[in-house]
C-alpha cells in the first residue's frame, strides 16, 4: 500500500474515532466500537498476511490514537480498549491472531511515542487488552499477553533506547493476574537522532 493508502486508513480511523467518542458517556465502550469497525473497513476482503497485514494493522492504530488524542483523550488511557476493538475487528475478518496482537502493541507504543505519551502505561495498557480480548480470539491469557509484549517491545524499540528499557522494565511484570513470559530479546533499531548517544559495550 502506498503512502496515500496508508494515509487514507489513518484517516478514516481517526474520524471514526472521533465521531464515537463525542458526546457519547462510555469512552471505552466508543473507543473498541470504533476501533473494531475501523478495522474490519480496513482487512475486509484483504489477503493480507506477515508485513502488510501488520502494516494495516499499524496505520488503522496510528489512525485511532489521533482520534483519541483530538477529542482530549489520553492515548495510555486508551491503550487497552483500542486493542480489545482491535482483537475484535481481526476476529470478524478472520485475521486475528499472535500476529495481530503484537502489530497491534508495536502500533500503539509508537503512536504512544508520536503524540508525546508514556510509552511505559500505554504498553501495559496494551497488554491488559489483549489479555481481556484473548479469550474472543481463541488464545490464552499468558499467549495473549506475551504476544502483546513482544509487539510493545517491537515499538519500543524503533523508538529507541529509553523507550526499550520504559517498556521492557513494564512488561516484564505481572499484569491482570499474569506473568508475562518474552521469549525473544529486543534491541532498538535505533534512530538516527539516538546515534550520537549511543555507549559503546563496556
Amino acid at each position: 500500500m502506498g503512502d496515500q493508502g496508508t494515509m487514507k486508513l489513518a484517516f478514516e480511523a481517526r474520524n471514526y474515532v472521533v465521531n464515537a467518542i463525542r458526546g457519547v458517556g462510555d469512552v471505552g465502550g466508543a473507543i473498541v466500537d470504533a476501533t473494531s469497525r475501523a478495522l474490519v473497513r480496513a482487512l475486509r476482503g484483504t489477503r493480507a498476511t506477515g508485513s502488510e497485514l501488520r502494516g494495516l494493522i499499524a496505520d488503522t492504530i496510528t489512525g485511532t490514537i489521533h482520534g483519541v488524542v483530538i477529542v482530549g483523550g489520553e492515548v495510555e488511557a486508551a491503550a487497552s480498549s483500542i486493542m480489545v476493538g482491535a482483537l475484535r475487528g481481526s476476529q470478524q475478518v478472520g485475521k486475528a491472531g499472535v500476529d495481530a496482537v503484537s502489530a497491534c502493541a508495536a502500533a500503539l507504543v509508537r503512536g504512544a511515542a508520536d503524540v508525546g505519551g508514556d510509552v511505559g502505561r500505554t504498553a501495559r495498557g496494551a497488554v491488559e487488552g489483549a489479555i481481556k480480548g484473548a479469550r474472543d480470539i481463541g488464545m490464552t491469557s499468558e499467549q495473549a499477553a506475551s504476544a502483546a509484549a513482544s509487539g510493545a517491545l517491537k515499538g519500543a524499540g524503533d523508538v529507541g533506547y529509553a523507550a526499550l528499557d520504559q517498556v521492557r522494565n513494564v512488561v516484564t511484570q505481572t499484569i491482570s493476574g499474569i506473568k508475562v513470559v518474552i521469549t525473544e530479546t529486543f534491541s532498538p533499531d535505533l534512530p538516527e537522532r539516538e546515534m550520537g548517544h549511543r555507549h559503546p559495550a563496556a
